[in-house]
């Protein structure tokens, strides 16, 4: 399954490359990618566990960034 998330108050470049890692190294994540340009979050993940892993990939960002939300509906 593949997702994008719309990002608010990503502040940095590098931020988002940090993040951008740590999402990749999580299990179950076959790819992920935060642009800073468009503000937006796309994660791809196997499907039994990619509810898991979108709130793995929040806290991952919140760590980087706490200011930044990632909105998830």
């Amino acid at each position: 399954m593949k997702k994008t998330f719309q990002m608010i108050d990503l502040d940095c470049a590098n931020c988002a490359a940090k993040m951008e890692d740590a999402i990749k190294k999580l299990p179950g994540v076959k790819n992920a990618a935060v642009s800073f340009m468009t503000q937006k979050l796309t994660i791809e993940a196997e499907d039994d566990k990619f509810d898991d892993v979108v709130k793995q990939a929040v806290k991952a960002c919140k760590k980087v960034e706490p200011d930044c939300e990632v909105v998830v509906k």
